[in-house]
């Protein structure tokens, strides 16, 4: 018998004055067997990030021709893919012809190893925006993860604040790629 994904809802309320975005979101997340805590809720920071208001969760877990996050145009178009971890360079030049923004999330203690391997590659995408979380970051954002969250983003001047009942945390992700956001 397979194992299920294990539900988990966040109430993540954003308050993004770079872009001017003020919003709350009631998300599911549907974690994976597989799948880390850690992972998981890079996904919901990633969310945060670049949340508008058709951004939805994808099936990359069960699905390689999907990413973690996308949002589409009411046409259908794929205007924003965003991957989290340290995926094939092949997915992410796929995804670059087939989106207008691509956004690669990395993060481990094998980010390092895996950019170096990779870079030559990924600079010739234009649309391409690499990022990198610290290992610290992504652990402490791990230990927050409950079935049921309550969570606040502030961005400003790209500074990232998430706060929870478990605390606060700095997010300070690392360009390695691109432009960190495009403006609102």
């Amino acid at each position: 018998m397979a194992i299920k994904a294990t539900v988990h809802k966040a109430s993540l309320q954003i308050a993004d004055m770079d872009r001017g975005y003020y919003a709350e979101h009631a998300l599911t997340l549907a974690r994976h067997p597989s799948e880390t805590d850690e992972r998981m809720m890079v996904r919901l920071l990633a969310f945060a990030l670049y949340a508008e208001e058709y951004l939805t969760f994808a099936q990359a877990m069960s699905n390689d021709d999907e990413p973690d996050l996308w949002c589409k145009d009411l046409t259908g178009a794929i205007q924003t893919w965003i991957v989290v971890g340290l995926p094939d360079e092949r997915l992410i030049r796929k995804a670059c012809g087939r989106s207008r923004l691509v956004v690669l999330i990395t993060y481990g203690r094998s980010a390092d190893i895996w950019w170096s391997e990779n870079r030559d590659k990924m600079q010739r995408q234009s649309n391409l925006t690499v990022l990198k979380l610290a290992t610290e970051t992504t652990q402490r954002l791990a230990a927050w993860a409950q079935r049921n969250m309550v969570l606040q983003c502030n961005i400003q001047e790209d500074s990232i604040m998430l706060t929870s009942g478990a605390g606060l945390l700095e997010v300070e992700p690392v360009v390695l790629h691109g432009r960190f956001r495009e403006p609102g």
